[in-house]
């Protein structure tokens, strides 16, 4: 296995799981903390017992500890130059999501990663749970014939304060990315087009939309339809959202906990509505869940030499999913996701 070293850009948000995970992982070594804050690093390796240098410019970071490995736990906004910099420095990447803070500066950071030959992942830790494991091998089995409508409905009412709450679109830029890039995971599909409808209701403590409907074509002729809210009072569905998989010979469903199962029409089946039979879904993937599952697999890419499952390329398409979506709401059209990709 081999030794990484690492720098880890960013000391707030979600720091403490990646900063965790990289000091109990063998073969793994943090070189430094950065943050424009300084105290915030100060902060972050003591909470850790780290006796690392802590830096306020990621640049003359790398230029003292010679990482292979950026983590960049910084603001969506950040993510452009913190990326850059680390791939023009020969560091490989692995960061949190969103992958870029707009889709112009998320297909360069694309290409320069390309381009580098250096690994840019992007962290999607809701791929990494044993039930939507078990969802994504049930439909794959055949179990309800070939998929034609993925259905998610997600309906929570979270009252964060602070900068979301002044959001313009606070569900699409800061949530959705999750269950798009879950649809995707669960269907094997990439997005088509996309018509999106966002606005927001009655009760809002937002400033902005809150809610949306998305209907997406995707790449094997299914439809994906998307049900949000995030001020949804009452009757909560999951965090990981609410699915429903209509295929040709059954359905298949997830609550977004632990039941996961499908009914499917019993063979020679005949009559008005035809009988059908439970197939329960075997949940028992071994692998770690949430974020240090897509760690594990960042890690083994690399270590294998191989693409990770959420390496950049794949993800571009779940990112272009959200400013398709937003493009769609602010137009009143329906947007090809390839000509999005193509400006």
């Amino acid at each position: 296995m081999a030794n990484w070293k690492i720098i880890v850009a960013g000391c707030g948000g979600m720091a403490n799981q990646w900063v965790g995970y990289a000091a109990e992982r063998t073969g793994a070594e943090i070189a430094g903390l950065v943050d424009i804050r300084e105290q915030a690093a100060r902060e972050m390796a003591s909470r850790h017992g780290l006796d690392v240098p802590v830096f306020t410019h990621l640049a003359e970071a790398i230029r003292q500890t010679k990482p292979d490995i950026v983590f960049d736990i910084t603001i969506p906004d950040s993510h452009y130059d913190v990326c850059m910099t680390a791939l023009k420095a020969g560091c490989h990447v692995f960061g949190e999501k969103p992958l870029a803070a707009n889709l112009r500066d998320a297909r360069t950071m694309v290409a320069a990663a390309k381009e580098s030959g250096l690994a840019f992942n992007v962290m999607q830790n809701r791929r990494y749970l044993r039930s939507i494991r078990a969802y994504r091998e049930l439909i794959a089995s055949g179990a309800i014939g070939k998929p034609g409508l993925i259905a998610a409905d997600f309906f929570v009412g979270p009252r964060f304060g602070g900068f979301r709450d002044e959001m313009e679109s606070p569900l699409l830029l800061d949530m959705a990315i999750h269950t798009f890039d879950q649809a995707r995971f669960i269907s094997g599909a990439d997005p088509v087009a996309v018509y999106c409808h966002e606005f927001n209701p009655p009760g809002s403590w937002y400033k902005g939309n809150a809610s949306a409907l998305c209907i997406f074509e995707m790449s094997d002729g299914s439809v994906f339809d998307y049900r949000g809210s995030w001020c949804a009072q009452g009757a909560p569905t999951s965090w990981e959202a609410s699915w429903r998989v209509a295929g040709s010979e059954g359905t298949a469903i997830w609550d977004g906990h632990e039941q996961v199962f499908a009914e499917r029409v019993r063979p020679n089946a005949d009559g008005f509505i035809r009988e059908t039979e439970r197939i329960e879904a075997a949940i028992d993937w071994k692998g770690r869940e949430g974020h240090a599952g897509c760690l594990d697999e960042m890690f083994a890419a690399l270590e294998e030499g191989r693409p990770a499952e959420t390496d950049c390329a794949d993800n571009l398409q779940s990112i272009a999913m959200v400013f398709g979506a937003l493009e769609s709401a602010r137009t009143g059209r329906k947007v090809h996701i390839e000509e999005l990709l193509q400006r």
